[in-house]
């Protein structure tokens, strides 16, 4: 990371950011990546390194930075800057610092290169969130530079173990360290603002504003242990599939929540369908999906719950029938579903499997009507004009979840233009993980509008000017 130094200030970004803070994202994206802080569960991991690397970039802002840890090697970095009215409420900026694994000979490049080609920066944690990461870190230094202070206070959280259970992440830093988030009402991560291209022209923007509950099972099946060759009506094998097959064949219903009917308005509207009404079939909400296009997959995942069956495991030997059979379950619950969740898993498994959460967290849900959402949209559409952002429900789960023990109300938010083809959602975890340049240019900007946007700029902290809608100069 290069030192704190004076910039230069370039018509087409905001006054008070200087270009260096573009290369700067890049630099800082490339360098993280380099850093391997695999998460391979089980506690498995170290993020210490990438947390120091955080951790001294925010010490040369001048911004005082904590490293914390549950577990040696599993680091989170909290920090805390002050804005300029004390009266509004703080907001929590995550990322978590951790990656999932990956294999060197399935990729074209090393996923721990960080390679910078083409205009694109390539390895894992790119965009699962590495990028983000940079584009926080880069920002706050910027504003640094600049004597920049937001209106409110800005607590930013770098995290470990969000890839596995968050034990030595957001869990052990809301129950452990509550006090450092004192005063945040609303937080900002991953997953959301991202380009959606419908195909025909059309340019989305889906923020987060909620979240399915994870429900992560453990299904045990009990039977009589007998010799292979032998007649057994009691086969905890037989069970434990009958049961897992009824799961993995379920049709759930359709559960609607504010988030996603807001969402499908909005589609329908974009679309010059007619708004859905307030109660709708099952036939009619898929119906609709389908008269949506592409665009329908930002909502399908997240009409229903799901469970899917993922792993199995019973018996020793082939001529020996065991006592009893194991399974998981990777299950997803919406907001005000849960019980109806827990009831058709009873029926589903029957009188011979039991079940359990191996893991739970809760499903979430953030108001598409508040402010910050708006200073959302606005700042997506205004660097973007003639796209249209709008909210969804996310499938998975982040470390929003975590802190919403807080009363932290969590949304979906790391934005980047993307181009007609770069299919983002399918790079989560996957191979070739990669980030365009002018994507994290454009996170940078877009981030900075929204951080200063509710318009209580004191004499330190200018308001965005008129030049800052002009393109971002390229670099890295």
């Amino acid at each position: 990371m290069a030192e704190l130094e004076e910039g230069t200030m370039t018509p087409g970004v905001p006054d008070h950011l200087d270009t260096r803070v573009f290369d700067e994202v890049v630099t800082a994206t490339s360098e993280l990546i380099r850093i391997d802080t695999t998460n391979r569960g089980g506690g498995e991991g170290s993020e210490r390194q990438a947390a120091e690397y955080v951790a001294a970039g925010l010490a040369e802002a001048g911004i005082e930075p904590a490293l914390l840890e549950k577990k040696p090697g599993r680091t989170n970095v909290v920090a805390r800057i002050e804005g300029t009215d004390p009266t509004a409420g703080a907001l929590l900026v995550h990322g978590h610092l951790d990656v999932v694994p990956a294999e060197p000979a399935d990729w074209s490049v090393h996923p721990f290169s960080g390679e910078i080609r083409d205009g694109v920066v390539w390895g894992r944690g790119a965009i699962d969130m590495k990028d983000a990461d940079a584009m926080v870190l880069s920002l706050v230094r910027a504003w640094a530079r600049a004597g920049v202070r937001p209106p409110r206070d800005i607590v930013l959280a770098f995290t470990a173990d969000e890839e596995d259970s968050a034990e030595f992440g957001s869990d052990y830093l809301a129950e452990q360290h509550a006090e450092l988030f004192e005063g945040c009402t609303e937080g900002i991560s991953e997953s959301g603002a991202f380009t959606f291209h419908t195909g025909d022209g059309l340019r989305l923007y889906p923020v987060g504003a909620g979240e399915r509950g994870t429900a992560w099972l453990k299904l045990t099946a009990h039977g009589r242990a007998g010799h292979g060759s032998k007649i057994n009506r009691a086969n905890a094998v037989s069970r434990l599939a009958a049961a897992i097959h009824r799961i993995g064949e379920h049709e759930w219903p359709v559960r609607l929540t504010p988030t996603t009917r807001a969402a499908l308005a909005r589609l329908a509207e974009l679309r010059g369908l007619q708004a859905p009404g307030p109660e709708l079939t099952d036939t009619e909400v898929d119906t609709l999906l389908a008269k949506l296009g592409p665009a329908a997959a930002l909502i399908e995942p997240t009409v229903r719950n799901s469970a899917n069956p993922t792993m199995l495991d019973a018996g020793y030997k082939i001529n020996v029938i065991p006592g009893t059979a194991t399974a998981r379950v990777d299950g997803r619950m919406l907001p005000g579903a849960e019980e109806e969740f827990h009831a058709t898993l009873d029926q589903l498994t029957g009188p011979d499997v039991e079940w359990d959460f191996q893991h739970r967290e809760t499903p979430l849900q953030a108001p598409v009507d508040s402010p910050l959402f708006a200073a959302m949209s606005q700042a997506l559409e205004h660097f973007d004009p003639g796209a249209h952002a709008l909210p969804y429900c996310m499938s998975g789960g982040t470390d929003a979840k975590q802190f919403s023990r807080l009363g932290i109300v969590g949304y979906g938010f790391t934005p980047l233009k993307l181009p007609e083809g770069f299919d983002y959602q399918a790079l989560f975890h996957g191979v070739d993980e990669r980030v365009p340049v002018e994507a994290l240019h454009f996170g940078v900007r877009v981030l900075d509008r929204v951080l200063l946007a509710d318009g209580t700029c004191g004499p330190s902290s200018p308001r965005p000017t008129a030049h800052d809608d002009a393109p971002t100069p390229s670099g890295g």
